[in-house]
């Protein structure tokens, strides 16, 4: 097979806060922990398990930025990029990472939302009660 796909998507939670690092000429990259959960049960004792997976994200210029000024530990967020692994040598010893570069992302939830109230018109939900109508129009509808 000539091609091949190298493709992630993950939605999970900040582990930790976006740590910058700059460049001559005016480049940077951000890089960050989030960590998936998946939970199942226990077929013998029937208890409830969840385990974390943690993944180190890698941002580069202005989505670097844009995570600096509105990403903060806890909140969540849907990642879609490419893995790639780097290795180095300390100390004599050969060491692997596995990253995650992020092209895109989208900020599900963000602490400073939940703080503010949400500006109107930018995509923000109002609180009310599930099953309620999205708008307070009458009903006139002929069927």
């Amino acid at each position: 097979m000539a091609n091949s796909l190298n493709k992630v998507m993950l939605i999970g939670h900040l582990g930790d806060e976006v740590k910058m690092h700059y460049f001559e000429g005016g480049n940077c990259i951000g890089r960050f922990p989030i960590a998936t959960n998946e939970s199942f049960s226990n077929r013998q004792t029937g208890e409830k398990v969840t385990t974390t997976e943690w993944h180190t994200i890698v941002v580069r210029n202005k989505l670097a930025e844009l995570c600096e000024k509105y990403l903060s530990k806890g909140d969540r967020i849907f990642v879609e990029g490419k893995i790639k692994t780097r290795q180095w040598e300390q100390e004599g010893v050969k060491r692997y990472t596995t990253e995650i570069h992020a092209l895109e992302m989208t900020f599900l939830t963000t602490k400073k939302d939940l703080n503010s109230p949400a500006p109107s018109g930018q995509g923000a939900t109002e609180n009310r009660p599930a099953g309620s109508p999205a708008t307070e129009t009458p009903d006139d509808l002929p069927f």
